[in-house]
């Protein structure tokens, strides 16, 4: 995120409806939202999750100018932390790869319309075999995965939630963006199907985390305490969020 103070800016008028554009920062062209925001007092610019697009929040009333201005002198800005991201192509294709567990699958098509998606073992290779339409792979890919995700951390959660003596009404899988779970007050747990790409260790602490808020819905020392009991792994699975996180949302399943 960048963010640049400017004086305070009184509104004048209500803010208008957001505005989409398309940003051209080197060879990419980003989709960008504009916002007025009525308390908003700087320009602040963020990349989205995955680097899917960015989001300008501006004061109401600032001119096109302004905007102009402020995204042609952070374009170097942008470049630096969109190169962390590879440019995404429309969908999955055969020959292409995608990691399962931590593990890299090449990805093949069996030839065959109609068939599972399975993930194989092919003299010490791993393969992910795809059957259908071509351009559909990434959207057979996203059901696998679900499938996989669901089975990890469902499974992951019994084991956790005998150690907090805590019951689980429901757990769903999303494509959620800003978190990779939740966890409700009456025992619901929610959880980003795209956790199931991330290493063995990094799954566990994600369902180990959200089992740990059915005891204490916070994130204070004790919180933490029974997460690290949970899974020895915490403070490790965190570090390789933080690095590789955005890097699984980036993908596009179509």
């Amino acid at each position: 995120m960048f963010a640049l103070l400017k004086k305070p800016v009184r509104p004048r008028r209500k803010p208008l409806a957001p505005e989409t554009r398309t940003l051209e920062v080197g060879s990419r062209a980003m989709p960008l939202t504009i916002r007025e925001h009525p308390r908003s007092t700087r320009i602040t610019l963020r990349i989205e999750p995955g680097a899917r697009g960015l989001s300008l929040t501006v004061p109401v009333g600032l001119r096109r100018s302004e905007i102009d201005d402020f995204l042609d002198r952070h374009q170097g800005w942008l470049l630096t932390r969109l190169a962390r991201f590879p440019q995404s192509e429309p969908y999955l294709r055969p020959g292409s790869g995608i990691m399962l567990r931590g593990v890299r699958h090449d990805i093949e098509h069996t030839g065959s319309l109609r068939g599972v998606t399975e993930a194989v073992l092919r003299e010490g290779r791993a393969v992910l075999r795809i059957s259908g339409m071509e351009e559909h792979t990434g959207r057979r890919i996203a059901t696998f995965l679900k499938k996989e995700a669901r089975r990890d951390l469902e499974a992951a959660v019994r084991l956790h939630a005998q150690g907090v003596r805590k019951p689980v009404r429901s757990i769903a899988m999303k494509d959620t963006r800003s978190r990779w779970g939740s966890c409700s007050w009456d025992g619901n747990l929610s959880f980003s199907w795209r956790i199931v790409m991330a290493p063995p260790f990094v799954i566990d602490y994600l369902a180990a985390h959200e089992v740990a808020h059915l005891d204490q819905m916070n994130h204070g020392p004790e919180f933490w305490a029974l997460c690290r009991r949970l899974c020895p792994r915490t403070d490790e699975a965190k570090a390789w969020l933080k690095r590789h996180g955005s890097q699984l949302h980036a993908i596009d399943f179509g």
